[in-house]
């Protein structure tokens, strides 16, 4: 498995940007509180204070928000291999879920004040202005923190990206509810919430379906699927891919594939194989911060494999030096296959003198003709002999 260094941006900057934009939410909602707390009770304008107690409860989601991004930053440890960015996907749950109460919230609430119309209590002017200056505030904070999440890949902050829009949208429906209450149409505030209340909720499920996906390890799209296929089976020296699978985790992208390639390749090629597959992949998918390359010498997805039946390599050299002599072997390579074997074998050009090479060799073929017949599971022994130089 071999990590992205070039994936970026880098998980210490990307962290500091998180933070920053979520100090800049914090301080804006802190202000806002205030802003209405005061200005609701002077114009006795009940709903600014209550869109307050909503603009205060954003102040806990990015708190929460703040210590996700820190946390979700760690580097892997032994508790947490794959790193901790599974932070930032439960927090993007539990805002979607905020998103969803809230949305709730406004549905209920309008129902409940279209029942009782005639009772709003007289407004001040000054709490349409204070309703329109949240409006435009809520609505430059969300277009900033959705700025900052799509730059940084950080979809915790377009969850609060988004809550801060519901928040503007209950702004809306503050000063809508406001302006319908000074020119004698109380009816418009209710209506309004409904309608916005119901664009909450569907984003809250979108966000929070989002991360229920994650968390439970759903893959990229069968589009992105069929492209990282069409490369790795480019990539020189992949002979056939019969197994690929991905899962994302936060803003990264982690995947594993089993790769065939030549069976009697020796282990640095088929090293050096899966690192270019995984190159490709990563230069094609940025996003993409780990991949896992597993070499096959076959298609091994059919059947099971008997590999724990064939013998092992101790056992073969054994076999053989028994019938060549130990000291006649200057180098054995084994190719395991899923229900066989196949052997080469280097003899030492020194084991017997040159005239005597020929005689040899045909008497070493009958005697391994012989064994093959009786170990099935070796398919092909094919031995050479080096000529000594004179």
């Amino acid at each position: 498995m071999i990590p992205n260094p070039s994936f970026s941006p880098d998980r210490a900057a990307r962290s500091s940007a998180i933070r920053r934009t979520t100090l800049v939410a914090i301080t804006t909602n802190t202000v806002l509180t205030l802003g209405q707390i005061a200005v609701g009770l002077y114009a006795h304008a009940f709903s600014l204070v209550a869109d307050a107690a909503h603009t205060l409860s954003d102040l806990v989601t990015d708190f929460m928000v703040l210590v996700a991004g820190q946390r979700g930053a760690n580097p892997a440890d032994l508790d947490h291999p794959y790193g901790h960015g599974r932070i930032e996907t439960v927090m993007s749950l539990l805002l979607g879920a905020a998103l969803v109460v809230v949305g709730i919230g406004f549905l209920w609430t309008s129902g409940m004040r279209l029942q009782s119309m005639g009772t709003q209590a007289p407004l001040h002017p000054v709490a349409l202005a204070m309703a329109l200056v949240t409006l435009a505030a809520k609505e430059a904070l969300f277009r900033f923190t959705l700025a900052a999440s799509r730059r940084l890949q950080a979809p915790l902050l377009e969850a609060n990206a988004w809550h801060a829009r519901s928040d503007a949208a209950s702004s809306l429906v503050v000063a809508i509810g406001i302006a319908g209450s000074l020119a004698g149409y109380p009816f418009l505030e209710p209506l309004a919430a409904a309608v916005v209340g119901f664009l909450i909720l569907r984003m809250g499920i979108r966000l929070g379906w989002g991360a229920v996906r994650e968390l439970i390890d759903t893959g990229l799209s069968p589009e992105e699927l069929d492209k990282m296929r069409r490369i790795i089976a480019a990539t020189p020296g992949v002979a056939g891919l019969h197994e690929l699978r991905t899962r994302r985790m936060a803003h990264r992208v982690l995947c594993d594939a089993h790769v065939q390639v030549d069976p009697r390749i020796t282990v640095s090629e088929g090293h050096y194989i899966s690192d270019g597959v995984a190159l490709a992949v990563r230069e094609a998918f940025p996003e993409v911060s780990e991949v896992l390359v597993h070499i096959d010498t076959e298609d091994d997805t059919d059947a099971p494999p008997a590999i724990a039946r064939l013998p092992g390599r101790d056992t073969v050299f054994a076999d053989l030096a028994a019938l060549a002599g130990a000291e006649a072997f200057t180098r054995l390579q084994v190719h395991y296959f899923a229900h066989c074997l196949e052997v080469e074998a280097f003899l030492d050009p020194d084991a017997a003198a040159p005239e005597a090479a020929t005689s040899e060799a045909d008497a070493l073929k009958r005697r391994m003709d012989t064994w093959l017949a009786a170990h099935p599971y070796c398919r092909r022994i094919a031995y050479y002999r080096k000529i000594a130089p004179k």
